[in-house]
């Protein structure tokens, strides 16, 4: 089941990568997009090459015992390649130098195939097996990929968090972040291979197939990665998503609040038949103005001297600092409703309370402030009865 879930990580992975490709092909250049997808295209055939239903797809023989691994190693050092190829753009756009990783690339593929080639690698059930006189050119070719893998990874990992600390917060910072922790994850998946260096020096085999944990390493570096470069392009919807269910969950915390307003002033309720039809936001927005439209309506049922009084008798009964304004507006309100319905009215000159917020707050600030006084309305019964 762990293997079927990082196959379909890959899968969405590459995914990304080429919406990337499509959603950016008129604001980045091609080449930089380019190498991102060489990246995923990479590291994914990296790992599906080694897996059983591509020994199955091959059949037995040389194919798959001698060609794949050699495949799917080239495979995931191409894939660093294309990320530092990739990360050097990003940062330095047209003026990078790309020549010389390049080079220095093609040259440990080419050493590699080499200490490969010269390892007389066979297979045995699951595990390639080397003769003792192949055996140091196959450590060599694992120590090969290591230090060329954590040498390219620490420059892209320095690029990146350098960027992303020059960053304004935002999507782009974000972004940036990601790949850095994506770049730490293939780090990780890279340093994995010192366990095929000590199970070589010591047994002279290694498995033949990817093993569990370096699969899901390098699907978690596609996965985050991909996440990385293409949050731009799906933070939006993202964003959207989360602010509706924001908007929900405060629209539903103010409703103790709003049902209490509404059922002293029954006219501030615009037209309750529609509740959600029009979305959250716009459900919220509306329930906003009533309860600021409920809270005018009983102005002359304020007390002026309650709000000092409610203040003096939270901090005795413990309220937390930050809490005591929601509070003593909370009290003010509840007491108000009773003014209204016994009839009491305040002098003229006194009777403006204090708004529910600040006049230059957004909807949402609004709405938080909200939501904290009708946390506190929920609670504040003991409080009532002390100042009646």
């Amino acid at each position: 089941m762990i293997e079927t879930l990082t196959y379909h990580l890959c899968l969405l992975g590459c995914a990304g990568f080429g919406y990337k490709l499509i959603e950016s092909r008129h604001s980045q250049p091609a080449r930089t997009m380019w190498f991102l997808a060489g990246f995923g295209m990479c590291i994914a055939a990296g790992i599906v090459v080694l897996t059983p239903a591509m020994e199955v797809l091959a059949g037995p023989g040389p194919v798959f015992a001698w060609v794949a691994p050699l495949m799917g190693e080239e495979l995931k050092l191409g894939a660093i390649g294309f990320a530092v190829a990739f990360g050097q753009a990003m940062w330095r756009g047209e003026g990078a130098r790309l020549v010389p990783h390049a080079l220095f690339t093609g040259a440990t593929m080419v050493l590699l195939a080499a200490c490969y080639a010269l390892s007389s690698p066979e297979r045995v059930g699951d595990d390639t097996v080397f003769p003792a006189g192949g055996l140091p050119f196959a450590i060599g070719d694992k120590i090969l990929f290591l230090v060329y893998g954590l040498v390219s990874l620490g420059l892209l990992s320095s690029v990146f968090a350098r960027g992303a600390r020059h960053a304004e917060p935002g999507p782009l910072r974000a972004g940036l972040w990601l790949l850095v922790i994506g770049v730490g994850s293939a780090f990780v998946w890279t340093l994995w291979g010192v366990d095929d260096v000590r199970r070589l020096a010591q047994t002279s085999r290694i498995e033949a197939r990817e093993d569990l944990v370096s699969s899901v390493l390098a699907a978690v570096t596609v996965g985050l990665i991909a996440a990385g470069a293409t949050l731009s392009a799906w933070s939006p919807a993202v964003s959207s998503v989360l602010g509706r269910v924001r908007a929900y969950r405060a629209y539903r915390r103010i409703e103790p609040l709003w049902a209490a307003l509404r059922a002293a002033v029954p006219g501030i309720a615009l037209d309750p038949g529609r509740g959600l039809a029009a979305g959250p936001e716009f459900a919220l927005y509306r329930r906003v103005i009533e309860i600021r439209d409920g809270h005018l309506a009983l102005r002359a049922h304020f007390d002026p001297g309650l709000p000092a009084r409610a203040a003096a008798e939270a901090r005795r009964a413990g309220v937390p600092e930050a809490e005591v304004a929601a509070t003593v507006e909370a009290v003010t309100l509840a007491a108000a409703i009773e003014a209204e319905r016994a009839g009491r009215r305040f002098a003229p000159a006194d009777d403006t309370p204090e708004p529910l917020a600040d006049a230059d707050a957004d909807v949402a600030a609004e709405a938080d402030w909200l939501v904290r006084v009708s946390r506190a309305w929920r609670r504040g019964t003991q409080l009532n009865q002390a100042l009646d």
